[in-house]
Parts: C-alpha cells; sequence; structure tokens
C-alpha cells in the first residue's frame, strides 16, 4: 500500500472508531442546524479533528480541505487532503446504519488515492490511481450492464437546494421508465463505493460538494467506470453534479438527463 494511502486508512479507522463509539449513545450527541436541511454533531467535528491530527502527525505541511474545518493551508499547497469526516450525518442523527468516512488526497490537482469507510459493516474501500479499488483487500469492479434495462441506480434529493426539485423530479421519470428500480440511501460517498463495487449500477446527484464525492469518484474510475458532470464533462468536483456508474450506464444516464437540464444544471 502507498504511504500515503496508509495514512489516509489509519486516519479513516481513527475517525470511524469515534463515530462508532458514539453511535452506541445517541443521547449524548450534540447537534446545531448550519444551514437549510443541513446539520453538524460534535461527532462530526470530533471524527474531523481525528482525522487532522492522524495526518498532520504525518504530513505537517499538507493542506486539509475538510466539511466542517474549512482549509488549513499548508506550506505544501500542492498536496490537499479532501476529507468528509462523517457522510451521512441525517442517517446518524436518527439511528440509521448507514454512513461513513470519506477522505481523498488531491496532488496537483489531481485525486490519487481515496478512502471510504463503513465504521459500522467495518467495509474499507481504497483506491489509488492507476492501482485499482479494493474492499477489505479484495480487488472489486463496476457492474457489466450495457444499459440502463435491469439496473438499480442510486441518488440523492437535492434537499439543500430545492429550487431544482422540478428538472430534478423530470430526470428521476426519465430514468425510472427504464430501470429496475431506484435507491436514496442518504451518503453520497457510499453510493460511490458501492457502484465501485458492483452493487449498485449508476449513481447521480446534483450538488454535491468536493468532500462528498473525491475518494468515490477516483474508486469508481479504478473500478473500470466513468464519471462526469450532467453533460458528460468533467466538472463534477466544481458543480456537484455528478454522474458515475459502468461506461455505458453513465451515458445512458447523460443521455437521459439532457433533455430536462436547465441552463444552471448544465455548469
Amino acid at each position: 500500500m502507498h504511504p500515503m494511502l496508509n495514512i489516509a486508512v489509519r486516519a479513516a479507522r481513527n475517525a470511524g472508531n469515534v463515530i462508532a463509539r458514539a453511535f452506541e449513545d445517541l443521547d449524548k450527541v450534540e447537534a446545531e442546524q448550519k444551514g437549510l436541511n443541513d446539520f453538524v454533531t460534535n461527532v462530526d467535528r470530533d471524527a474531523e479533528r481525528a482525522i487532522v491530527a492522524t495526518i498532520q502527525k504525518a504530513y505537517p505541511k499538507h493542506t486539509i480541505i475538510g466539511e466542517e474545518c474549512g482549509t488549513i493551508t499548508g506550506e505544501h499547497d500542492e498536496f490537499q487532503w479532501i476529507i468528509d469526516p462523517l457522510d451521512g450525518t441525517t442517517n446518524f442523527m436518527k439511528g440509521i446504519p448507514h454512513f461513513a468516512v470519506s477522505i481523498a488526497l488531491q496532488i496537483k490537482g489531481k485525486i490519487e488515492h481515496g478512502v471510504i469507510y463503513d465504521p459500522i459493516r467495518n467495509e474499507l474501500f481504497s483506491a489509488s490511481r492507476g492501482a485499482g479499488v479494493q474492499l477489505n483487500g479484495y480487488r472489486i469492479r463496476v457492474g457489466n450492464k450495457r444499459d440502463l434495462k435491469g439496473t438499480v441506480l442510486a441518488t440523492g434529493f437535492p434537499f439543500k437546494q430545492r429550487q431544482h426539485m422540478e428538472p430534478y423530479m423530470a430526470i428521476f421519470a426519465e430514468l425510472f421508465n427504464d430501470v429496475a428500480d431506484m435507491r436514496r440511501a442518504g451518503s453520497a460517498a457510499l453510493d460511490l463505493a458501492y457502484v465501485a463495487a458492483g452493487r449498485l449500477d449508476g449513481f447521480w446527484e446534483i450538488g454535491l460538494k468536493p468532500w462528498d464525492i473525491a475518494a468515490g469518484e477516483l474508486m469508481v474510475r479504478e473500478a473500470g467506470g466513468l464519471v462526469s458532470d450532467f453533460v458528460g464533462g468533467h466538472g463534477q468536483l466544481t458543480s456537484g453534479n455528478i454522474v458515475a456508474g459502468a461506461p455505458k450506464v453513465t451515458a445512458s444516464i447523460v443521455s437521459k438527463m439532457r433533455a430536462h437540464l436547465t441552463e444552471s444544471l448544465k455548469r
């Protein structure tokens, strides 16, 4: 394992331990609202501190970009750790055991390493550019679907950006006519990891943040899949609008979306 990926794994497990302990006694979790339908807990912050401490112990001069801590600029800014300490906070708060830690390392603008860790199922997804992706040490691949027929897709509702509900529902209806079923589980990081593992055939969502998708995007690609924005380009980390899946599934989703995209969703 690459030394930097090894640090990402260690950081993810340290954060996962914080989260798993707190999940056993949710009555002690303190939550506050930081935006429309957007919550943060003391556990998010404690898990993030565990990640930051682990990274800084090994690489004190690297930059860290976190959902809660913002940007901690390091002397060697070409190395940027993009972290989400608890993706699926609402699930966690409600006692739904589906959430994950997501950590990616971007070097000179390219995502090189990524880890997504589900502390409840003890499932560790890890990837390095050019070296494939693994689940608990075993190589995984995207599914082999060649079109939308019989597929199971994942998505997330634009609950923070409800101005997009009309085009979102139009896209949902368009896709639902062709697929076997849809899933909305509440963690984009795990959705992408599941696509990489072939558990889901594809995924699409509006308005995500870089820390939601950086590690998962790398995993889907390393598992043989394709990741794009809504117009088939490469702007998903900037726009937050992402489509991922086996190559032909991704292409089919993008094609079906086209007629329903507003100008803002094309960016």
